[in-house]
Formats: C-alpha cells, structure tokens, sequence
C-alpha cells in the first residue's frame, strides 16, 4: 500500500477530498470536450470553405488558359508560372513588396517604439496622443488613400499649393514613374505606424516599475535604461510587431489602388495590386491564379519560418 493510498485509509476526510478532486478532474476533461465537439466542426467547417477550398481552386485553375467563364479546358501546365518570372511588371511589383517591408522595418518600426517609449506612462496628455496617432490605423485604407491622393494632386492639393507658394511648376508625383511608389511608402508609413505604436505602448505597460528603479539607482541613464532593461523585457512584442508587419507588405493593395492604381506603366504594383490588375481586371483568371497561389506559398513560408525560429523561444 502506497504512502498516499495509507493516508486516504487513516484519514476519511483526506479520502474525500482526493475522491472530489478526481471529479472535478473529470469533469473539467468531459467540459473541454464538450466544448470542442460543439466548437471544433464550425470552426473546421468555416476554414474549409472559405479558405481551403479557394485554395484548392485556385491551384486547380492555375494550371489552365482561362478567363473566368464556363469550365475551364485549356489546360497549359505550367506556363502561367513561367509567364510570372518572365513578366517585368512582377519583377517591379516583387521588388516594390521587398521595398514595403525594408521601409516597415527601419523607419516605421522604429518611429513607432520611439514615439511609444515617450508617451507611454498613464496621462491625460499621452492618451491624447496616443488618440491623434493612432487615428490614421482606424481610417479605412481606401478612404486613407483618396485623402492622400487629393494631398499628392499637383491641381488642387496641398502639392498645388506648396508650388504655387514656392513660384515652380506643379508636381504631380503620383504621375512620375520616379516618384510614385515612393509616395506610396509615405502613406504606408503614415498609416500604419500607429498600430505598432500601440503595441509596443502595451508591452511597455507590462515592464515591472521596480527594474526600471533598480536601473536608475545603479546609475544607469535613460538611453541606458532603455536599451538593456525596457527593450529585452518587450521583446516578444517587437518580435510580434515585425511578424505583422511583413506579413502584411506581403498583402498590400487597399491603399495602392486609389492612389495609383498600379502605375504609372505599372510602377508602382505590389504583388497583390498586379493579381488584381492582370489576373481579374484583365479576364486572366487562371494566370491570376498562379500568382495567387505565389503569394499564399510566400505567406506560408514566412510566417512558419518566422514562428519556428524568431518566435520558438515565446512558445516555451
């Protein structure tokens, strides 16, 4: 007989607390299944309509000559992919994407911690600017785009206005194959910087006041109490926040299409704005297919990479 099981003998009460507390064991393993046989299959159901299935079509219709009509029957094996690596417009579109994310990573990132780290604490002050600075995130991004397209406008924009006060001639910079894109990355920043913003002010929150003390009392400075004690401590934030961020360079296309559309003579395309472009707007379903079927590949790859290298150590 077990020290354990001998216990439960001499002591009654001892017995009954262990009888209740495999009950209540029990019990709670009957309630999550009950949870995930009544949860599980809509959620199951959900994915597999709205997003396996997709998928599936559209790596089937990848591999045909089709514009989205009937059944498609023009089977073309590969060649829709081999038109992609030997289209231009995708190699500007690929290279404007790894553009969004370089720009994400060293000036929108970045602004966003410093700005965080300055209006962090509790205040009625910060929590107005946090308020203005995050405005521009709850905007839709196709009415954020229109704003900044009449801002852009070398007619009646502020552009109009800064050359007319200046004597030059009007700058249409959304017109400018140069200056286009780099337009576009302004907006990006503009727009969503304010997220990160919020994220790191939330990670901030959580770092303990007493290490902060510590650090001071050691003789630490501020720039020193930031770099070896604040940033380590929110590093799961800042690593969440760059997953967001790439993850949705890969995805942009809402503010593109009412500031340019793509062009001028498709300059300024990221790879889901030259899916719509070549794909839907020009009948090319199965062409559009293999593009998306791209993308969603890239997706994948990176966001299961970047889980199971950068973000392994948070899972612990």
């Amino acid at each position: 007989m077990s020290e354990k099981l001998a216990a439960m003998v001499d002591d009654p009460q001892e017995s009954k607390s262990a009888g209740f507390g495999h009950w209540l064991k029990e019990r709670n393993h009957g309630n999550r299944l009950l949870t995930l046989v009544f949860f599980l299959p809509p959620a199951l159901l959900l994915f597999t309509v709205f997003v396996m299935l997709p998928l599936g079509e559209a790596a089937y219709y990848s591999f045909f000559k089709w514009n989205g009509y009937g059944e498609p029957t023009q089977f073309v094996e590969f060649k829709n992919y081999a038109r992609i690596l030997k289209h231009s417009a995708f190699e500007t579109a690929a290279w404007n994407t790894v553009k969004i994310i370089l720009v994400s990573l060293v000036i929108q990132l970045p602004l966003a911690l410093i700005v965080a780290l300055s209006i962090y604490k509790q205040s009625w002050s910060n929590s107005v600017f946090r308020l203005i600075f995050f405005l521009p995130y709850i905007l839709a991004e196709v009415v954020a785009g229109l704003i900044w397209r009449f801002v852009f406008d070398g007619d009646y924009g502020m552009m109009a206005g800064i050359a007319e006060s200046l004597g030059t001639d009007p700058w249409y910079i959304l017109a400018d194959r140069d200056w286009a894109f780099t337009a576009i990355l302004v907006v990006i920043v503009w727009k969503y910087f304010g997220f990160h913003m919020m994220i790191y002010i939330a990670a901030l929150q959580g770092v303990p006041k007493d290490l902060i003390e510590a650090s001071k009392l050691d003789g630490a400075s501020k720039l020193q109490a930031i770099w070896y004690v604040k940033i380590p401590l929110i590093m799961s934030g800042i690593k969440v926040s760059i997953f967001f961020s790439i993850l949705g360079a890969l995805q942009t296309f809402d503010l593109i299409m009412p500031l340019t559309g793509g062009g001028p003579s498709h300059s300024s395309h990221s790879l889901v704005s030259y899916l719509y472009t070549f794909g839907i707007t020009r009948m090319n379903v199965g062409f559009g297919s293999a593009v998306g079927v791209v993308l969603f590949i890239a997706c994948v790859v990176f966001a299961f990479t970047y889980q199971n290298t950068i973000m392994k150590e948070d899972k612990k």
